[in-house]
């Protein structure tokens, strides 16, 4: 039988999904058994895998097994991360081999030159998890050549990192970011705490304010990409790269929102960062459909026909997992502890694990609609922080 029960908050003007609505308590979520079942589904996947240069990075539409990339996708990192996540939760000295396998070829992103600000997503997830759970000096020592080349990419003029090169000519944006970027000063802020210059920091932390004047919207949603003068870079306007259109709210991008201004208010303090986060964690909340989980675009006309996008839940999940922790109103650290484990709930029904038909642990997810590029597909990145989301649950109930 399923009971209703209330938040301890109501969340304004949203709609209360009706995952949400059949919690017993949001102890009664077993994180214990979805870990194993990511654990289990990735000791399948390492057995089909051969190469550790041929990365998983998605299973589209009728297929059960992974498509891969090499080294240089912006992707590559989210399995070896899935590798060191798996380690963690079961202890597997097999998964911890294979971990450090398919993280040593990821040194070669950075024999070529620096164009790419995904050198986060890329080489923290990879090797600094593994150096989190290693201490091994080799991973501590490339994480802070790759943090600065990374910092290669920064414009003091804008004050932020540069996204995406290529698009100053494709595009006409002199300087353009991404709300993605905002994930990628985790590597900035881990190498000024770990040896490296404190320049470092000071990038990160200038790059988060002006993203929260020019990609965030007055009412707290997302611009994709804001794009900048870099002759005396001031903010020129905001526009969409994956979302239905410049002005609508792209799902995954309000939760690399929510997950980058959460991290910077634990790497910082700064009060403005953990205000934010709760802002922006309130307007997906606010939007969510009535099934719990976010369409790929809350503004895309054709909503009820729109797909879903299982990776921005499981995003926003694990940002407001960690949000919950740093809030001292106990009213508020339910509120979104009970949202974040209410989404966790979404994902691991039937409708959302991929169980045995394909290899990934999720089913969903949505890349690149305008381009139509992974829609309605298992995407490595949803793998990745589901399970992140997972950990995070497990440690603040040991906590």
């Amino acid at each position: 039988m399923k009971i209703v029960v209330q938040f301890v908050v109501v969340i304004v003007v949203g709609l209360i999904s009706s995952c949400t609505t059949s919690v017993k308590k949001t102890e009664a979520f077993d994180s214990g058994k979805k870990l194993a079942y990511c654990v289990e589904k990735t000791k399948a996947s390492m057995s089909m895998l051969s190469f550790a240069d041929s990365l998983p990075r998605n299973i589209l539409q009728g297929q059960t097994a992974w498509n891969k990339v090499g080294i240089h996708d912006w992707c590559s990192g989210f399995w070896p991360g899935i590798l060191w996540y798996a380690y963690e939760a079961s202890g597997d000295s097999a998964i911890l081999e294979n971990a450090r396998n398919f993280t040593e070829p990821l040194k070669g992103v950075l024999d070529v030159p620096v164009d790419n600000h995904d050198l986060g997503f890329m080489l923290y997830c990879s090797f600094g998890n593994g150096y989190r759970l290693t201490n091994d000096s080799a991973y501590h020592d490339f994480l802070l050549v790759a943090a600065d080349s990374l910092a290669t990419l920064y414009n003091p003029k804008v004050g932020t990192i540069l996204s995406w090169p290529a698009m100053r000519e494709k595009m006409g944006w002199p300087h353009n970011t991404i709300i993605d970027n905002m994930i990628n000063l985790e590597l900035l802020f881990w190498a000024a705490k770990n040896g490296g210059s404190h320049d470092l920091y000071d990038m990160a932390v200038k790059h988060a304010k002006t993203c929260m004047t020019t990609l965030v919207r007055p009412d707290y949603s997302i611009y994709h990409v804001a794009v900048f003068d870099t002759i005396d870079g001031h903010f020129i306007k905001g526009v969409t790269h994956q979302g239905y259109s410049d002005s609508s709210m792209w799902a995954r991008g309000q939760g690399w929102g929510i997950y980058g201004y959460t991290m910077c208010y634990r790497e910082t303090g700064k009060e403005e960062f953990l205000t934010m986060a709760e802002k922006l964690s309130d307007k997906f909340l606010e939007r969510l459909p009535e099934d719990g989980i976010p369409y790929w675009d809350f503004d895309d006309p054709v909503i009820l026909n729109s797909p879903k996008d299982a990776s921005s839940a499981a995003v926003a999940a694990s940002g407001m997992l960690e949000l919950s922790t740093y809030m001292k109103d106990e009213t508020l650290k339910a509120k979104y502890k009970d949202a974040a484990v209410a989404l966790l709930e979404c994902l691991s029904t039937n409708d959302y694990l991929s169980n045995d038909k394909n290899e990934a642990f999720l089913l969903h997810s949505t890349g690149h609609y305008p381009d139509g590029n992974e829609i309605d597909a298992s995407i490595i990145y949803a793998d990745y922080y589901y399970l992140e989301a997972l950990l995070r649950l497990k440690k603040y109930y040991q906590e």
